[in-house]
């Protein structure tokens, strides 16, 4: 069955149903940073006074602080990719020992006792080891021209951090040395370490995505409460279940005759009774 494409609108959205959409309009060719590895660093750090190690950091602790009553949140979470050493393995060049540097920086917000807002700032400095990434070289040099800029080169080879970060505990300590406070945090965060190329994909294209609709206005209307109130869906009454599905998707479907079997039998059982 055809789809009329002249009701097909592309535009940017979830592809739930198969046979659904219209052939492309055409095949393009797109230059894009394509993920040739990746990898997954996990790790929870707390304060300890010495060299860092797989599981603590001594620059998880603050300055010292004055009267310090509570502590409120992190928050400002931030990574920079310092440096990165790659080392060709013996077996097989094209995987690499990579030793990654970085620094996280964020905001810790507490409470003094004279009810005031404040914060720290940490920043702590790390290095990893990944011990076999498959990242190879890049086999074309890339050479740009900007416009006023002249030309200058491009390295098509790149290693990305992405990272989800969060403190874990806040906890003001005491120190008996000074005799001051200070705020040691527990620090969880994930790091994906990516190998990246710039190549050149070919992919079907519906070609440029529309203009959206005209929806950009400089205020927010006011609305009435009870306005909304009367426009706004009526609430779930219960939770949602939580259900497996009965059947599994890859099975066969039923057809319409063996359900009218099911229901009301094979008449041709019953070609030897006689009426």
């Amino acid at each position: 069955m055809s789809i009329n494409f002249n009701k097909f609108v592309p535009r940017p959205g979830l592809v739930n149903k198969q046979g659904r959409l219209p052939d492309p309009y055409e095949l393009v060719c797109i230059e894009v940073p394509k993920v040739f590895d990746q990898c997954l660093i996990k790790r929870c750090l707390v304060y300890a006074n010495g060299p860092d190690t797989l599981t603590t950091d001594r620059e998880l602790r603050s300055d010292p602080l004055t009267d310090p009553r509570s502590y409120v949140r992190s928050r400002d979470f931030n990574i920079t990719l310092n440096s990165v050493e790659k080392f060709p393995l013996r077996s097989n060049p094209n995987y690499k020992k990579l030793i990654i540097h970085y620094t996280i920086s964020f905001y810790a917000d507490y409470i003094d006792a004279n009810g005031v807002n404040k914060c720290e700032f940490y920043e702590i400095n790390r290095a990893d080891i990944v011990g076999k990434f498959y990242c190879p070289d890049s086999i074309a040099q890339i050479s740009a021209c900007m416009p006023n800029e002249g030309p200058w080169d491009l390295d098509s080879n790149i290693i990305k951090l992405e990272m989800v970060a969060e403190a874990l505990d806040g906890e003001f300590i005491l120190d008996d040395d000074d005799d001051m406070y200070y705020l040691d945090i527990t620090l969880g965060y994930f790091i994906v370490v990516k190998c990246e190329l710039i190549v050149q994909l070919l992919v079907p294209a519906y070609g440029y995505c529309p203009v959206p609709e005209e929806a950009c206005s400089d205020e927010e209307p006011e609305e009435n409460a009870c306005e909304i109130f009367w426009n706004s869906p009526t609430p779930k009454f219960y939770p949602d279940q939580v259900l497996q599905p009965l059947f599994d998707e890859n099975e066969c479907p039923v057809s319409e005759q063996d359900m009218y079997d099911d229901l009301y039998g094979n008449y041709e059982d019953y070609d030897d009774v006689e009426y």
